[in-house]
């Protein structure tokens, strides 16, 4: 059975037992704590074979946290503190949801009120990005104190929406992880699905890496909605590999809308995203694909994508002010993943397919008013895949979406213009 310990730290007694591996130390650590960064770390030998340390998590109060020791042969661990109620923060929660809010008061409400349903076993990491024009901050405080435990406010300068994602991850102490927008929604009866699967993962040694499920075009303002499915792409309801996924349509791509990441995964790969910049959430979808070795797909309309604000970063007019930033995120993208090193012939060419839409979307708005600015910034944006992937350039060049919005002569720019105005009436993205 091994024998018993009895440590003191800061007046408490605790109990820990021999019996796990110092080999699997590492491993405990990041399971039990569920984060790279710990908040406090205090070791103290207690002679050259015991050495007893405490591990505090992010976001805990010191006196509460992880007790270990260790010998030559042994490694233990007791997780203590001052009251039942902590003990049970200290569990992992199942998700955490980051929002991100920038002067989002008329509509964050509703976006918590959706999140709530999901149960006690959750985090909603309100961020409040510096918001200068509303009370988005003194709501976000006043939900953390009616709802203490689950949701949590967050003030930082403001970083624009990269930033925020990131603290949101930095902070995240659930099992998965999902953004969700301040003016966006889930559906309830689609997350009670999702959230089922969710919880039966929480004792898996390996738990599937991503879910994903259907998300939906919510043009308000007109009365319609346009889901977003993938039944044709990946199984239903049960685990997969890239090796099984089918063809995507011209409308299908896994948008930060449709996944849920695992939360450490998301970590291990470093992601960070680039700060005072839109569009960043096809960086956060697509460069952790490669590291994703499982996944699941459900059949259900989870996110509701609000889609009709005039100051919203997808509507026409914004995303040509934004052109800049759209060409700063395609060329992250280019340089953060290499396809010639992604394994799976399927995963590789999806990526593919996503980068292409990424180059068409830059071309076409560009196109849209004529100047020498416009033209040489089309150009630039070619050059530099080229100088990256002359093969990939040349693929995505000679693809029907990159050479049909790249036709020379004035005839061949209308063309071009005229095919993207058709696919925004067919699928209402914009």
């Amino acid at each position: 059975m091994g024998c018993w310990h009895l440590l003191v730290y800061d007046s408490w007694l605790v109990a820990a037992r021999d019996g796990l591996g110092l080999v699997d130390l590492y491993g405990l650590l990041r399971f039990v704590t569920n984060c790279d960064g710990l908040f406090g770390l205090v070791a103290a030998c207690v002679d050259s074979q015991l050495v007893v340390w405490w591990v505090v998590p992010r976001g805990f109060p010191p006196r509460v946290g992880i007790c270990c020791w260790a010998r030559a042969d042994a490694v233990a661990y007791t997780i203590v503190g001052p009251s039942g109620l902590e003990r049970k923060h200290l569990e992992m929660k199942t998700i955490s949801f980051a929002v991100p809010c920038y002067n989002s008061a008329d509509y964050m409400e509703k976006c918590v009120d959706s999140l709530l349903p999901c149960g006690e076993d959750i985090e909603i990491l309100l961020v409040d990005d510096g918001s200068a024009k509303d009370n988005t901050l003194e709501i976000a405080r006043r939900l953390e104190a009616e709802h203490p435990g689950i949701v949590r406010a967050i003030h930082q300068e403001n970083k624009g929406h990269g930033g925020a994602v990131n603290t949101g991850l930095e902070n995240a102490t659930g099992l998965y992880f999902k953004v969700v927008d301040s003016d966006d929604w889930l559906d309830k009866d689609s997350m009670d699905t999702i959230m089922g699967y969710l919880r039966s993962q929480m004792d898996k040694s390996y738990p599937t890496d991503l879910v994903i499920s259907n998300y939906v075009y919510e043009k308000v303002h007109e009365g319609t909605s346009t889901p977003i499915r993938y039944t044709n792409v990946f199984p239903v309801g049960r685990e997969f590999t890239w090796d099984e996924i089918g063809h995507f349509h011209s409308s299908q791509y896994l948008l930060m809308h449709s996944v849920i990441y695992r939360t450490q995964m998301l970590k291990d790969t470093g992601l960070k995203l680039p700060e005072h910049c839109f569009y960043v959430d096809n960086i956060f979808v697509y460069v952790p694909l490669p590291q994703v070795k499982s996944a699941i797909y459900f059949d259900v309309d989870t996110y509701r994508y609000f889609i009709g604000r005039e100051d919203q970063s997808v509507n026409e007019s914004i995303m040509l002010s934004r052109i800049d930033q759209q060409l700063r995120v395609t060329r992250e993208m280019i340089d953060a993943v290499d396809l010639d090193t992604v394994e799976n012939e399927k995963l590789r060419k999806y990526m593919r397919k996503y980068l292409t839409m990424m180059m068409t979307i830059c071309s076409v708005f560009l196109r849209m008013e004529v100047n020498p600015e416009n033209e040489a910034k089309r150009a630039g944006i070619w050059a530099y895949l080229w100088k990256k992937d002359p093969k990939l350039c040349k693929r995505v060049r000679r693809s029907f979406l990159g050479g049909g919005v790249n036709l020379p002569t004035p005839v061949g720019r209308a063309l071009g213009l005229g095919g993207y105005k058709l696919a925004q009436k067919i699928f209402k993205f914009n």
